[in-house]
């Protein structure tokens, strides 16, 4: 169970070049993001590794750590590596996840999501997965109910050692999802597509957060 604040993780649109570091640095220039998925639209090997170049350091120089996924049939291990990102994020599948295990060692982090049941989280857990994302929009844009990330997630932290994110679907959620002891809540649209801006969106989810942990 999480004995601190949750803390904010973003999740980019399908990317399909570079032209987004403005806004990643933007949202990440807050100093209140730990954590940002980077998501790739399929393209060559060389092609990743080059976007990932130019778009990591936009979080990562304002302290968030830098993930990220593809549906591209190149390695990713391979893209993160050489793209100097900090970990990948994977579907649920433990065989991959031991495999990547195995090749990252400790030296890159590795996410899963698209989790479908509890026995499923159980085996991504001991394969070796860093965290587990719960909630996250499915391929055809569709989000699970809200009260079925809250009670995946309030399951797996009160339970479990290994880190989880739960996706809120817009600001007004991350309250709520934050009160499951998740160690993670992650928004997407709710800051990109924010009236007012990215670092605007966070900032307004940084102090949910805060204000919750201090109602604890």
């Amino acid at each position: 169970m999480a004995d601190t604040a949750a803390r904010l993780y973003l999740i980019t649109p399908v990317l399909e070049d570079a032209s987004f570091a403005p806004r990643l640095a933007e949202a990440c220039g807050t100093g209140s993001v730990a954590a940002v998925l980077l998501r790739l639209s399929p393209a060559d090997e060389r092609s990743l590794i080059n976007q990932v170049k130019t778009l990591a350091p936009a979080a990562q120089e304002h302290g968030a750590a830098v993930l990220v996924s593809s549906e591209a049939k190149a390695d990713l291990a391979n893209v993160a590596a050489r793209g100097g990102a900090d970990g990948v994020h994977v579907p649920g599948d433990p065989a991959h996840v031991r495999e990547l295990r195995e090749r990252l060692k400790s030296e890159r982090a590795i996410g899963v999501g698209a989790i479908r049941t509890r026995d499923d989280a159980m085996s991504l857990g001991e394969a070796g997965a860093d965290y587990l994302l719960f909630g996250e929009p499915r391929p055809d844009g569709s989000l699970p109910t809200l009260e079925s990330v809250v009670e995946r997630a309030s399951w797996w932290a009160e339970i479990f050692e290994t880190p989880c994110v739960a996706y809120a679907p817009s600001l007004d959620a991350v309250e709520t999802l934050a009160a499951t002891n998740a160690e993670f809540v992650a928004l997407g649209d709710a800051v990109w597509n924010h009236a007012d801006g990215p670092a605007a969106a966070v900032t307004a989810a940084a102090a949910i957060l805060e204000r919750q942990e201090a109602s604890r």
